[in-house]
C-alpha cells in the first residue's frame, strides 16, 4: 500500500517497486488524474481515496502486507509552518491504525532529517536527539512516537525513515537546484544568500532505492535516508553555473543570510549495513536533472 504515489518521492518509489516485482496499491485522491508518465503495469492498482475517507473495502481486498506512507503536504513556501501538518498527522494516524488492522503487519512512514537538533556534527538515528524547530518537523515527529507506541501494543512493526534533501528530474521548480538551473539558462544572476550552508543532497533514484531497501529488509526503528556527504549551496551553484556555461552569473551575496539549519548531513552508517550505496553523486546528478529540464 502506497499513499503518495504521484509525488515527488512517492512516484520514484513506486517505479523502482514495480520494477522490481512488486504489487502495489497507490492511494491517489478522487479528482487528481492519473500522471501520464505513470507507469503501465497490471501490478499496480490505482484506488481512489484520501487518508481521511479512505476505500477500505479496496483496500481490505488487496490485503496489503507493507504500507509506505509519503503523503504529507510538501509545497516549498508553505509546509514548513502549514496548519495542515497537523491534519495530516492525525490523517496519517488514524489511517495507519486501520491499514495495518487490516492485515498490513509493517509500517513505513517518512520523516525529516530536520526532526533532528541541528548541530555541526553528522545526524545521527542513536546519539542526535530530536528537537524539531518547525511545525512540520514537530508533526511528523509526534506522529512518530505515536506509531511507536501503538506499533507496541498491537504488535506490527515500523520504520521511521528521515529523509534528508532529494533532488532530480521531478522536482518543484522551486526547489534549490531547479531554481538555480532556470536562472542561470535565463541568463540571470543568482545571488547565493547562504553559500556555506551544506546539505546532505541525495539524488531521487538513489533515495527510492533506498526506500525499497528499507522495504524490503523490514527494517525496523528509525533509519537515516541520506548519502553522508555534505555539499554546500555554493558548490552546488558553482557546478550548475560551470554546466551550463554561465559560472559569471554565479555571485556570493555581500552580506550572506544565517541559515537556521548550516549543517545537515546525515550518518548513514545503518543505510549502508543494508547494502545500499550511493550511485549517482552530486555530480552526476546535477547533469541528468539538467537534461531532464532541456
Amino acid at each position: 500500500m502506497l499513499t503518495g504515489p504521484t509525488g515527488f518521492i512517492g512516484s520514484a518509489f513506486m517505479r523502482l517497486a514495480l520494477e522490481q516485482g512488486h504489487d502495489i496499491a497507490g492511494l491517489i485522491i478522487p479528482n487528481e488524474n492519473i500522471p501520464a508518465q505513470a507507469p503501465r503495469n497490471d501490478r499496480l492498482h490505482w484506488l481512489r481515496g484520501t487518508l481521511d475517507a479512505a476505500p477500505w473495502a479496496e483496500i481490505d481486498e488487496f490485503a496489503p502486507e507493507v504500507c509506505v506512507h509519503t503523503a504529507w503536504i510538501t509545497a516549498p513556501g508553505v509546509y514548513l509552518e502549514s496548519p495542515d501538518n497537523e491534519k495530516f498527522r492525525d490523517d496519517s494516524m488514524a489511517f495507519l491504525k486501520r491499514v495495518t488492522s487490516a492485515g498490513a503487519r509493517h509500517v513505513v512512514g517518512l520523516g525529516t532529517c530536520v526532526e533532528y537538533r541541528i548541530g555541526r556534527e553528522p545526524l545521527s538515528e542513536d546519539a542526535t536527539p530530536a528537537e524539531p524547530g518547525t511545525r512540520y518537523a514537530r508533526c511528523k515527529n509526534e506522529l512518530r512516537l505515536a506509531l511507536e507506541a501503538d506499533a507496541r501494543e498491537r504488535n506490527y512493526t515500523l520504520c521511521w525513515a528521515r529523509v534528508f534533501y532529494p533532488y532530480g528530474p521531478g522536482e518543484h521548480p522551486s526547489r534549490l537546484c531547479s531554481s538555480i538551473i532556470d536562472k542561470l539558462k535565463k541568463g540571470e544572476e543568482v545571488v547565493l544568500r547562504t553559500p556555506g550552508s551544506v546539505k546532505d543532497y541525495i539524488f531521487i533514484d538513489d533515495l527510492a532505492a533506498a526506500l525499497l531497501t528499507v522495504v524490503e529488509k523490514r527494517f525496523r526503528g528509525t533509519i537515516n535516508l541520506g548519502t553522508g556527504v555534505g555539499v554546500s549551496v555554493e558548490e552546488i551553484a558553482r557546478q550548475l553555473g560551470s554546466l551550463l556555461g554561465r559560472p559569471q552569473l554565479v555571485k556570493v551575496a555581500d552580506n550572506p543570510a544565517p541559515d537556521p539549519f548550516p549543517f545537515v548531513v546525515a550518518d548513514n552508517q545503518k543505510l549502508g549495513s543494508l547494502g545500499w550505496r550511493q550511485n549517482v553523486p552530486i555530480s552526476e546528478g546535477l547533469k541528468r536533472l539538467i537534461a531532464a529540464k532541456a
